[in-house]
């Protein structure tokens, strides 16, 4: 538990960081006040939380201090984390095994979102847990994207499917569930394209690979995750609304959370969206890909020590 919520703690550290230097450390021993009130809303604001998340955190803070005028920055921060923690409730997913094997996961996202990447560390998470992965690399429209795939394969030594660029993604995604039924696997992680000529011809695409996935499969995918750019705020909601609607999601998973000092934007995409959150990267090493907690996050942004960590 210790190393998990230290991640959490390190991949949040711009957030945290972004939030502190704006208040200038209100969560500390002094007591909290009208002008610490008012940094500490602009701080969040600027954070992400949005409207709804930061009028709540300062509303019980503010009840809090009627009770207590002597109310201190780290009760302050304990009532903020415990906020958070209710804004996420039910926000954390679960990876379940389909009832045979192969169980499919695609990945879908625009381009920069950190998708390939995650595909990579996914798998190699999936393998450390003691299962057989095989990665397809169907993101045949961007040649960088197979090449990505290929060199994080190689690195970790992973297993994966390929073709040339301009190939159909949908028969690399065939052959690659065919591989893994064939050999016994238990994980395929299909990484999709984030970018074709035009939107509509993604969506098409990506309804090609579910229809030629299923022919192996009918139960087939088991999982469609979403992999959002957590700096992105709305932008992400509105992704995730468009890839829904066309694909149907089961999941979230949130990347590059340790690069933004934006990391509040998670509770809107939840809020938003109700889709469960698999995932959150917080870091660019493979052991960086961590499963959320809501406790571990909500506690690591007000710097709320963990009793059991």
């Amino acid at each position: 538990m210790f190393s998990l919520f230290k991640k959490f703690k390190e991949g949040l550290a711009k957030t945290v960081s972004a939030i502190s230097s704006r208040t200038h450390g209100i969560f500390g021993g002094r007591a909290i006040d009208a002008s610490s009130l008012a940094t500490l809303e602009e701080a969040l604001f600027a954070a992400d939380f949005g409207v709804e998340t930061t009028a709540e955190i300062l509303r019980e803070i503010k009840s809090a201090t009627r009770t207590d005028r002597a109310l201190e920055g780290r009760e302050a921060a304990a009532i903020g984390a415990e906020v958070l923690r209710r804004a996420l409730k039910g926000s954390e997913g679960a990876v379940t095994r389909a009832a045979s094997k192969p169980t499919v996961i695609v990945l879908i996202g625009v381009n920069g979102s950190g998708k390939t990447t995650t595909a990579a560390k996914l798998a190699w998470r999936l393998r450390q847990e003691g299962g057989s992965v095989l990665l397809a690399a169907c993101d045949t429209f961007r040649a960088a994207a197979t090449e990505q795939l290929q060199a994080w394969a190689s690195r970790l030594g992973l297993e994966i499917v390929s073709n040339k660029a301009g190939a159909d993604p949908a028969s690399v995604a065939f052959d690659a569930v065919q591989a893994a039924r064939s050999r016994g696997h238990d994980w395929v992680i299909i990484d999709t394209a984030g970018r074709l000529h035009t939107k509509d011809n993604l969506m098409v695409e990506l309804s090609k690979i579910r229809r030629v996935v299923a022919k192996i499969d009918p139960t087939a995918p088991h999982h469609a995750w979403l992999v959002v750019d957590g700096s992105l705020g709305g932008n992400s909601i509105e992704q995730a609304r468009a890839f829904h609607k066309s694909f149907g999601l089961t999941g979230l998973i949130v990347t590059k959370l340790d690069g933004t000092s934006r990391g509040g934007a998670i509770v809107g995409i939840w809020k938003e969206l109700k889709l469960p959150i698999l995932f959150v990267g917080l870091g660019e090493a493979p052991e960086d890909l961590q499963p959320f907690s809501a406790e571990n996050y909500a506690a690591a942004v007000f710097g709320v020590e963990r009793e059991d960590a």
